[in-house]
C-alpha cells in the first residue's frame, strides 16, 4: 500500500501500433458507440410501448439492452478521449471502478444469457405451461438475480486486485482497466489472487454455459420431434437470435480469457476485446430486430404513432 500511495494515476497504453490512425479509429468507434446507444434504446422503447411485446422473452431482451448500454459506456468514452486528446491517464480509483463495472456487467450478461435459454426451453418444450412457469414475478426475480449476482461476484476480483502492490511502472497495456493487464504490473507473488480470480470467472462462465448447452440440447430434441417444416422453422427462429448472441459473447470471451498466452497475444487480445466490449452490444439490437418480425412490426407501429402525433400536433 505504501507503493500505491506514491501515485495517483495509471496510464493506458491503448493501440500503440495504430496510433497513426487515431482520427479514423475515433470516427469509427464514435459512430459504433452512438449507434449502439440508439439501437439498444430503440429496442427498449419499442418493447415498452407495444403491449403485445410484454412477454418474458422481450422482458429479458429489454434487460439485455440495458446491460449493453452500461457495458459499452464503461470502456468506450475513455477510449474515445484517448484517441481524440491522447490523454491516456486514468486515476487509481477510476481504473478499479471501470474494472468493477466491466466485470459485474459481464457476469450479469453471462447470467442473463443462461436465463434466456431457460425461457426458450420452456417456450418450446413446455408451451402449455409457459405462462405459469415463466410468470411476471418469476421473470423479474430471475433478472434481479442476474443483476445482483453480477455486482456481488465482481467484488471478489476487484477487491483482491486492488490490494496487489504495484512497483514503479503503472502502464496498463490495454485500452481499459482489465484484470490481466493490471495484475501484470504486480511486484510480488500473486498466485493466490490469479487463482481466485480464475475460479470466479471460470465458475460463472462454466455454470452458465452448461445451462445454455443443456437447454439447447432439449430444444433441438423437441424441434426434431415437430412434424411440420413450418413448425420447425418457427421454433428455430425464436432461438436463432439468442444463439447468435451467445456464440459471439462466449467466443470472444473465451479467446481473451481462456486461450493460451504468447508474446504476441496482448495486442491480439485488445482487438478481440473489442468484439465483446463494443461490437456485440452494437450487433445485439440488429440481431434481435432484423431477425424478429414482432419487433419489426412493433417498430413500424411506433413510427406510425410518432407520425400521427406529429401530424396531430
Amino acid at each position: 500500500m505504501e507503493n500505491q500511495t506514491k501515485f495517483k494515476d495509471f496510464e493506458l497504453v491503448g493501440f500503440l501500433i495504430y496510433e497513426n490512425y487515431n482520427p479514423l479509429l475515433f470516427t469509427v468507434f464514435f459512430v459504433i458507440y452512438l449507434l449502439t446507444l440508439i439501437g439498444n434504446m430503440l429496442i427498449i422503447m419499442v418493447i415498452y410501448y407495444n403491449t403485445n411485446l410484454h412477454t418474458p422473452m422481450y422482458f429479458f431482451i429489454t434487460n439485455l439492452s440495458c446491460i449493453e448500454i452500461w457495458y459499452v459506456s464503461t470502456t468506450t468514452p475513455k477510449l474515445l478521449i484517448m484517441l481524440l486528446t491522447k490523454n491516456k491517464k486514468i486515476s487509481f480509483y477510476w481504473c478499479f471502478a471501470q474494472l468493477y463495472m466491466f466485470h459485474s456487467l459481464g457476469i450479469a450478461e453471462c447470467n442473463l444469457l443462461a436465463v434466456m435459454s431457460i425461457d426458450r426451453f420452456v417456450a418450446i418444450c413446455k408451451p402449455l405451461r409457459y405462462n405459469v412457469i415463466m410468470s411476471t414475478r418469476v421473470s423479474r426475480d430471475l433478472c434481479l438475480m442476474c443483476w445482483i449476482s453480477g455486482f456481488l461476484l465482481a467484488l471478489i476480483p476487484m477487491t483482491l486486485t486492488s490490494q496487489v502492490p504495484f512497483c514503479e511502472k503503472f502502464y496498463v497495456n490495454h485500452y481499459f482497466c482489465d484484470l490481466a493487464p493490471i495484475l501484470s504490473l504486480a511486484c510480488s507473488d500473486i498466485t493466490v489472487t490469479i487463482t481466485i480470480n480464475r475460479l470466479v470467472g471460470g465458475c460463472v462462465a462454466t455454470v452458465n454455459l452448461v445451462i445454455v448447452v443443456f437447454m439447447y440440447m432439449n430444444i433441438i430434441y423437441s424441434i426434431i420431434k415437430i412434424k411440420t417444416n413450418t413448425g420447425r422453422r418457427k421454433a428455430f427462429s425464436t432461438c436463432s437470435s439468442h444463439l447468435t448472441v451467445v456464440t459471439l459473447f462466449y467466443g470472444a470471451s473465451w479467446t481473451v480469457y481462456a486461450s493460451p498466452k504468447t508474446s504476441n497475444s496482448v495486442e491480439y487480445d485488445k482487438l478481440i476485446a473489442l468484439v465483446y466490449a463494443m461490437y456485440t452490444p452494437f450487433l445485439n439490437p440488429i440481431i434481435y430486430s432484423l431477425r424478429n418480425q414482432e419487433v419489426i412490426l412493433g417498430l413500424k407501429k411506433s413510427i406510425q404513432g410518432i407520425k400521427r402525433h406529429i401530424r396531430g400536433g
